[in-house]
């Protein structure tokens, strides 16, 4: 059935999007992390997504006849940004160089922000999607009554 495949699409953007959320927050919790087990400041990191099963347009009309349409989103790396460091002056800190500047992780909370509140919007309407397809069985269900 057409609406099962819609339960799964919306499913695996909620895992997607949860993940993400995850990250994001790993990214606000270590804003201020100058020393990881590697040595440097911690490195943001941020989520890929890809469309689950990639297929050519004739497997995906043919699917979408058979009343499997879509195929859902999935994650494939979670990545580290590779942009410069921070550098803040603080001579007293433990981590300064010669100069006294202390390497930052590469963390912007504004831009943290605005990722957690996609991602929040995203699981929402995907919330909204689950709930509306759940409620279009339930009345095709009562059409038999």
């Amino acid at each position: 059935m057409a609406f099962l495949s819609s339960l799964d699409i919306s499913g695996s953007a909620l895992t997607a999007q949860r993940l993400r959320m995850d990250v994001v927050a790993e990214n606000v919790a270590n804003i201020n992390t100058t020393r990881t087990a590697e040595g440097e400041p911690y490195r943001r990191r941020y989520v890929i997504f890809q469309e689950k099963e990639k297929a050519s347009f004739s497997e995906q009309l043919n699917q979408s006849l058979a009343g499997n349409a879509g195929s859902g989103v999935r994650v494939t790396e979670i990545l580290e940004d590779p942009s410069a460091f921070k550098l803040d002056y603080n001579p007293t800190h433990p981590d300064a160089d010669e100069f006294g500047y202390v390497r930052m992780p590469n963390v912007d909370l504004a831009r943290e922000m605005v990722d957690m509140m996609s991602a929040t919007r995203s699981y929402e309407a995907n919330i909204t999607v689950l709930n509306s397809t759940k409620s279009m069985a339930m009345n095709a269900l009562e059409i038999g009554k």
